[in-house]
């Protein structure tokens, strides 16, 4: 098969893609942000040492629940 050919680029840009789309799928499930129920605070959990790596973000919504009920 000739690297030139336009079915062999199609073979590249498939494999490629779906390599990309399985990173994408896969690492959807590791980036969710969570909030701390105490602090408000955002952070992510790191699945391979099952801890908590807060962002020095606020989720504002719960800093103004926090402050209407004391």
């Amino acid at each position: 098969m000739d690297i030139y050919s336009s079915k062999f680029a199609i073979i590249v840009i498939i494999a490629l893609v779906s390599i990309l789309a399985l990173q994408v799928m896969t690492n959807s499930n590791n980036s969710a942000q969570l909030i701390d129920s105490e602090t408000c605070e955002l952070y992510v959990m790191d699945s391979q040492i099952n801890a908590k790596k807060y962002l020095n973000e606020f989720d504002q919504k719960c800093l103004d629940f926090k402050n209407l009920n004391p």
